[in-house]
């Protein structure tokens, strides 16, 4: 199959620059809350990332209306693809049920490396936003080094911050030793966490719980850039006064220019691979 047409289903302003981007490469582009749910001239289907907030419709603000999930697999023919992010395996399942070839491109490792640039200069604007000191000379704790964690700490250290990075690997600790940043066992987060300034989650599950945010300073500035349900208790936040940001999605906020094209280029090599 030689690809033509895509339809970009749903999804922000990442999805709307996804569509020009495609369009000057010279592709035919219908774009959903434009053109209605017409799939029969598409050779490929764009959805969000998130593919979907609530796990029952497509991630589609710009939607009037509810895009249900199980309405878009009865409609999308066996010979036609889907992508789209972060899928779930629900519907990965109810994909392959349907006999529709379903790949999700937030899975893709180039993706997830060069999207932890514009997620970070995001976090970086929040964080000099909303508060009333520089972050250079400030006292900085990222949780988790991963990749957004890396990424993080190199732009924060460039800005003169105090970088400190908490991980449980003996391999992460090594690493952060030898970049010269001030390494942290998250075993030991209570020893330290009551003189940072700023911190960053990047860790998916409860790591700053009731416990660990009665030693902060209510003025210490908390991002949290992990995926739902976060990494922080929120309410008990609320209840200590500490400011916390749940900041999700940051690329189609900040830099949806840049997010498309980092997607544009995930594709292509999906498709490329593929033989399409």
């Amino acid at each position: 199959m030689k690809v033509k047409n895509f339809m970009i289903l749903g999804g922000d302003n990442r999805n709307i620059e996804l569509a020009r981007l495609l369009y000057e490469d010279g592709y035919h582009v219908s774009i959903s809350h434009i053109e209605g749910l017409n799939f029969k001239e598409s050779d490929i289907i764009i959805g969000p990332l998130p593919f979907s907030k609530d796990n029952k419709t497509v991630n589609a603000p710009f939607h009037t209306n509810e895009i249900l999930i199980e309405i878009i697999l009865e409609n999308i023919k066996k010979d036609q693809l889907l992508i789209a992010g972060k899928i779930e395996d629900e519907h990965r399942l109810k994909a392959k049920d349907y006999g529709i070839d379903i790949v999700d491109y937030f899975d893709r490792e180039e993706l997830q490396v060069l999207n932890a640039i514009p997620t970070v200069e995001g976090a970086i604007k929040l964080a000099i936003e909303n508060s009333s000191i520089t972050l250079h000379s400030s006292n900085v704790l990222i949780l988790g080094f991963g990749r957004i964690g890396k990424v993080l700490a190199k732009m924060l250290y460039g800005l003169g911050a105090n970088v400190h990075i908490a991980a449980r690997k003996h391999s992460d600790i090594a690493w952060i030793k030898n970049l010269k940043y001030n390494p942290i066992y998250i075993d030991k987060l209570d020893e330290y966490i009551n003189n940072m300034n700023f911190i960053f989650n990047t860790i998916p599950f409860l790591i700053l719980t009731k416990d660990k945010l009665k030693h902060l300073h209510k003025n210490t500035l908390i991002i949290d850039l992990a995926s739902q349900p976060g990494g922080v208790d929120f309410k008990e936040a609320d209840k200590l006064g500490i400011n916390v940001i749940h900041a999700l999605g940051l690329p189609g906020k900040y830099a949806p220019v840049t997010a498309a094209k980092i997607i544009k280029e995930t594709i292509y090599n999906i498709i490329e691979e593929r033989g399409i």
